[in-house]
């Protein structure tokens, strides 16, 4: 078999971590198979974080990096979509791959679908059914544009069915006849896969002299979230009553723009939270740490989507800053619970999650072993 150039593209750390599966598995079975070119558009890019986790995660560093930066959504992606169909007509590959929901996925589906590249989306069918969420639109439009659609759960392939996509087609496979698979989660992959690596490397609870299920994890970082000061400070009046009331240490790895946010903005709210030696807001640490965090936390408390399923992947409760998810299984199935800004829902979520003894852990996400499905059927349904 011929080898297939395949060309992954990433713009935030989430999908640095996204990418690694693939990478990792491309480097254990498909070498003689699949070349692989990895290519940041720079949609976020901070050169230390980045390289931590490049090295870290042991994933060849890209090929090329747009160096797009921060900016409004339609510059930021025109900007990606340029460099990107510059670097797809140099390469020729095979096909490109593109991960979840943001403007890097997106301005990659649509460079490459333009010049008649297959696109494969990893995360595909995902829906929060809010279309004021930028990464709605993403995520919707990418999966109209994609030859290859991968879903990591039985609900992603269920929403893809109803907006008529064919998910038993098997034959003939192009963008006007997509192929659809329930994989499971390369997240799922990844989060077994340095979990042992994290146990032997991360130092973090020593150094931030915490104990296993004693702390509450937390992340803020959703701009519908970090750009409304009522919304904020809610959040942070929420998370400084939940330490006091439960006597729970607090870890906030603070995002760059929360922690700009709350100095501009919310001046007393953070010297409240500096004050208080039981809330360690810290910078933004690397996977293996974030790992740590997860898997010796009591509860997790985020807007993210990622840290959703990790809290399930790790057996931990989480209480959700946003009025809807796309992980709807693990709200259905009562291991979390979506309290968006409200200051007295998030109390009450808390006290709900904490108390709660019968949690159950259905395979949501897989059996661990997406990547290596997704490298198959690259391999074979594509020509």
């Amino acid at each position: 078999m011929a080898t297939k150039k395949i060309i992954s593209i990433i713009g935030a750390r989430p999908q640095i971590i996204k990418a690694s599966a693939i990478s990792r598995i491309i480097q254990e079975k498909f070498t003689s198979e699949l070349e692989e070119i990895i290519v940041h558009t720079g949609q976020h890019y901070d050169e230390n974080m980045s390289k931590l986790f490049f090295e870290e995660l042991g994933i060849p560093k890209p090929s090329y990096n747009l160096n797009v930066g921060s900016g409004e959504h339609g510059s930021q992606t025109a900007k990606m979509l340029e460099g990107l169909e510059k670097i797809f007509t140099k390469e020729n590959p095979h096909a490109i791959i593109v991960f979840g929901d943001t403007n890097s996925t997106i301005a990659g589906a649509l460079a490459a679908v333009k010049i008649h590249i297959p696109v494969v989306h990893i995360e595909a069918g995902l829906r929060s059914f809010n279309k004021s969420m930028p990464e709605e639109i993403n995520r919707i439009a990418t999966d109209h544009m994609s030859t290859l659609l991968f879903s990591p759960t039985i609900t992603g392939l269920e929403n893809l069915k109803k907006e008529g996509f064919d998910i038993t087609n098997r034959t003939n496979i192009s963008v006007n006849n997509p192929a659809i698979y329930q994989c499971g989660d390369i997240m799922y992959d990844n989060s077994m896969h340095y979990s042992t690596i994290s146990d032997q490397k991360s130092t973090i609870l020593n150094n931030l002299n915490i104990h296993p299920n004693q702390f509450i994890l937390c992340t803020i970082h959703r701009d519908s979230n970090t750009d409304n000061s009522e919304n904020l400070n809610a959040i942070f009046e929420a998370l400084i009553e939940i330490q006091k009331q439960s006597n729970f240490d607090i870890v906030l790895p603070l995002h760059p723009r929360t922690k700009s946010k709350l100095a501009t903005i919310l001046a007393s709210t953070l010297s409240e939270l500096n004050s208080n030696n039981r809330i360690h807001i810290i910078e933004p640490v690397g996977f293996l740490d974030v790992i740590a965090l997860e898997k010796n936390t009591a509860l997790i408390i985020t807007d993210s989507g990622g840290l959703q399923k990790e809290a399930y992947f790790f057996k931990k409760p989480c209480v959700i800053l946003r009025p809807q998810t796309e992980w709807i299984e693990i709200v259905k199935n009562g291991n979390a619970k979506l309290a968006g800004c409200d200051k007295n829902l998030i109390i009450n979520s808390f006290k709900e999650l904490i108390t709660k003894k019968d949690y159950t852990y259905p395979a949501f996400y897989g059996d661990g072993n997406a990547a290596e499905f997704i490298c198959k059927r690259i391999l074979e349904d594509l020509n």
